[in-house]
């Protein structure tokens, strides 16, 4: 069953911090087996009032390998530079 990692950045406090992030994350990710499926892009809202700012969705094959990949010691200093360039919300979403 396929897994998203949601990631809404809100707003960001750091854009050095972030584009550090953004060219050292591509292949972390891929070393999983995500794929991004969003980066960024217009959204359009047709029920509710949610607003998201900045989408970044990355497909893993399942659960277990999202959370590998988000627990990681790989990926352990790029969150942690994620996290201080952007406040952002972040969920996994199990799917089909």
């Amino acid at each position: 069953m396929s897994a998203l990692f949601f990631f809404d950045n809100l707003e960001v406090t750091d854009p050095a911090a972030l584009e550090t992030y953004k060219n050292s994350v591509g292949p972390v990710v891929a070393k999983y087996g995500g794929r991004y499926r969003t980066l960024g892009g217009a959204v359009t809202v047709f029920e509710g009032s949610w607003q998201p700012r900045y989408p970044v969705i990355i497909e893993f094959d399942d659960a277990d390998r999202a959370r590998a990949w988000y627990n990681s010691e790989d990926y352990s200093a790029l969150k942690a530079l994620r996290q201080s360039a952007v406040v952002c919300n972040a969920v996994l979403i199990e799917g089909l």
